[in-house]
């Protein structure tokens, strides 16, 4: 299963649907004229019941947004993606560069293991069809030495199904990582679409008096979700980093010619466990770059942690930022 493939699949999608934002703004562009006429009426009337001054610079945002909302593909939409695109692909390239560096030094590893198994005369039969004959040569035909030839297949047959059984599971946990992966970005996809599609009301619905923070509000949402693949990739770089230091860890204890491998990937299939697990915290990690849906839900939880906290210092200092920024917000 070829998961690049999918995700450019995704990508493709989202370039496909983006006109389909152009089909809602006739619908907008009414609702916005229909609130630039009271928006407009109101600040004028008002103006003129206090024998003040017109003010025209405040009246020239409805029309701003008109024009936003009769060309929201390429002012809105195109703007915007061309500030946050170089963020996605330097965060890929980090991504492949560490991918790369651990595919070497995990062929490295593995050649090295197997020499270190080869010079180990109790293990070298294990994997090595030579290794195997010739000890069988060295054997007679006593009913100990035929016990024997039967303890060497067995040991054999068990630890090609010890290895069939971790190469198993370490491709599970590979597929449950690629897939968490495609999980984020398909609803990420999915997301970006109905903003992008239903961003033109968003705009027509922000020309009206009292309902001003609902362009500021998309437009938080919009980059929020659309950095769901940066910390994405971020967060994969560090675990392909993670491996990397572990590999040149366990290459430089196989240079040591009377170092003997055990075969493990105990480490390496803790931290699939944690990667699977970790991509879901995308969504939140992305949320303390830009807040997107207001600052109740986060600060309640830091909240909560700080309240299970046994350092009282660390519980003072997550109340007092969360005081500052409730202040901030207002």
């Amino acid at each position: 299963m070829d998961f690049e493939n999918l995700h450019e699949i995704l990508r493709s999608l989202y370039d496909e649907m983006l006109p389909l934002s152009a089909t809602m703004a006739a619908v907008a562009k009414g609702v916005a004229g229909l609130g630039a006429l009271f928006y407009v009426a109101l600040k004028v009337w008002q103006a003129l019941s206090r024998a003040e001054p017109i003010d025209v610079f405040p009246l020239l945002r409805p029309f701003a947004l008109g024009i936003c909302i009769m060309f929201f593909p390429t002012i809105v939409l195109g703007t915007i993606n061309a500030v946050l695109s170089p963020v996605v692909k330097g965060t890929h390239g980090m991504l492949e560069t560490q991918v790369l560096d651990l595919n070497k030094l995990q062929q490295q590893k593995d050649q090295l293991e197997r020499e270190a198994m080869l010079r180990n005369p109790e293990q070298a039969y294990l994997i090595s069809d030579e290794e195997f004959d010739k000890k069988l040569d060295e054997l007679g035909w006593s009913p100990e030495d035929l016990g024997t030839m039967a303890g060497m297949y067995l040991e054999r047959q068990g630890y090609e199904l010890e290895q069939s059984i971790k190469n198993w599971f370490r491709d599970l946990l590979e597929i449950l990582f690629q897939s968490a992966a495609l999980v984020i970005d398909t609803i990420r996809t999915f997301f970006l679409i109905v903003l992008s599609i239903l961003g033109p009301i968003a705009f027509a619905i922000s020309v009206w008096d009292g309902f001003q923070s609902t362009m500021t509000q998309w437009i938080s949402r919009y980059v929020s979700v659309y950095l769901w693949l940066p910390v994405a990739d971020i967060f994969s770089a560090i675990l392909a980093k993670l491996q990397t230091l572990m590999l040149e860890k366990d290459i430089e204890r196989l240079s040591d010619p009377e170092f003997v491998p055990d075969g493990s990937n105990t480490v390496y299939i803790i931290f699939m466990i944690i990667g699977i697990v970790g991509y879901f915290t995308v969504p939140t990690v992305t949320g303390w770059i830009i807040q997107a849906g207001g600052a109740g839900n986060f600060m309640r939880n830091v909240t909560q942690v700080s309240r299970g906290a046994t350092n009282v210092a660390s519980a003072g200092a997550g109340a007092t930022v969360g005081n500052i920024g409730g202040q901030l917000l207002k």
